[in-house]
């Protein structure tokens, strides 16, 4: 069955927590040997219930500390520490088609929002096309002007899936614009690696040179005949959320799989960009079309892999950098909005990846989401109750794993963990 929520195919079950069984979970491990790492538990404390459909969550780096949550059906509301704000910050219900993977899909503030006063969005419009454009805030600070709407980029969508949707501004002052393949299955018009669309790629363009924007100079292809300038990196089906590490200026790219693996991808700060992250060539470290010798040594592998026996949709998250839960400092943290598993994930010292179950949720995890303080949230996805709660440490363990050398985006070793969780039963 199909849940044409976000990007996944979704056989709905009936969550059973009073058993636990040992699964596999397979990712990057280190690069040769035995080897075993500490790493915390956490718990998911509610912040605001209630919410339909929450997608993003996001802030406006202003210093009054509020959340801005997206909602699919085409809101953003603001969470002010106590309750959420009516009315709405921004409704643009009436410019958006919502329902299966279309909607409002992300936001992001401008880094000097405090004097501009503006904030991007991406939404699908009535049409299905992706549509990127630009508001502005109000006299009042907890409202956005509706009239005040700039439309930066309209990308029309063969398919009503695989819409992408995050915005994020780089620590270089770039807006960065993650766009699906166009959806349907396998990428039939290979927009994944055709230069020549706007599909299946990360953008990255300057919103504060020219109107509406202008290609920085220095993006991979300017200058290439019949590439599209504003790509920034190529070859993903789905980015369904990446982030920069906002200490260090890391990107990571998690891209929802096809049939048997989900990914996230890893783009040092000092990337020039350009990567080829391999769809439709592969899905995970695995050949997908062509079903062999579909890398030449030009692609860029993922850092982390799991199969579909383990989740069915990656939802990338963010590298923890708050100060409130100091044994998360420097794991990245990413889900699966199937199982509602929650991992984290840090470079190993050999060139590798290590990663570990941190939570066995109930939850359907649409998105993660930073505070100006860097403490990290994610959202639970109903029509009816959807939620937004707040990472908090709860414990340490210890983890041990095995890996072989070879693979992998960092040299780490595609490989497999055991672990004892909960989980539940599937219907």
């Amino acid at each position: 069955m199909k849940l044409g929520a976000l990007g996944i195919r979704f056989t709905p079950r009936k969550l059973v927590r009073s058993a636990t069984l040992t699964a596999l979970f397979c990712g990057l491990l280190f690069s040769s040997g035995a080897a075993s790492w500490g790493a915390v538990t956490i718990r998911a404390k509610a912040v605001v219930t209630g919410l339909s459909n929450p997608v993003d969550i996001t802030h406006a780096g202003d210093g009054l500390g509020r959340l801005f949550i997206v909602l699919q059906g085409g809101r953003i509301v603001i969470f002010n520490g106590l309750q959420i704000l009516a009315p709405p910050f921004l409704d643009i219900t009436s410019l958006v088609s919502s329902g299966g993977e279309r909607g409002l899909l992300g936001a992001a503030f401008h880094p000097n929002y405090v004097a501009n006063g503006f904030f991007y969005v991406s939404y699908t419009d009535v049409a299905g096309a992706s549509v990127i454009a630009r508001y502005s805030v109000s006299s009042d600070p907890d409202r956005a002007d509706p009239t005040s709407g700039v439309i930066l980029l309209t990308i029309p969508q063969p398919f009503s899936n695989h819409n992408g949707g995050q915005l994020q501004f780089g620590p270089d002052g770039y807006l960065y614009i993650g766009i699906g393949d166009g959806g349907s299955g396998g990428d039939p018009q290979n927009n994944g690696q055709d230069l020549g669309t706007l599909l299946g790629k990360i953008l990255r363009i300057d919103v504060d040179s020219g109107f509406p924007f202008t290609v920085p100079p220095d993006n991979p292809f300017v200058g290439f005949v019949g590439a599209r300038e504003e790509i920034w990196s190529f070859g993903l089906r789905n980015p369904w959320r990446f982030s920069f590490d906002r200490l260090t200026g890391d990107m990571f790219v998690a891209d929802v799989g096809q049939n048997s693996y989900e990914e996230v991808n890893f783009q040092p700060a000092n990337s020039t960009g350009g990567e080829n992250y391999g769809w439709r060539l592969m899905e995970g470290n695995s050949c997908f079309n062509p079903a062999s010798n579909c890398n030449n040594g030009t692609l860029t592998l993922p850092i982390l892999v799991y199969d579909h026996n383990v989740g069915c949709s990656v939802t990338g998250g963010y590298r923890y950098r708050g100060s409130k839960n100091p044994n998360l400092n420097g794991l990245y943290l990413y889900g699966d909005f199937c199982t509602g598993l929650i991992w984290g994930s840090q470079e190993d010292g050999l060139g590798g990846w290590k990663t570990t179950v941190l939570s066995d949720t109930n939850f359907l995890i649409s998105t993660f989401g930073e505070d100006e303080s860097g403490e990290i949230y994610f959202a639970h996805r109903s029509a009816t109750d959807g939620a937004i709660y707040q990472v908090v440490e709860s414990s340490t363990t210890t983890n041990s794993a095995s890996g072989s050398s070879g693979g992998g985006g960092g040299g780490g070793a595609v490989g497999c963990f055991v672990a004892t969780v909960a989980q539940g039963s599937q219907e």
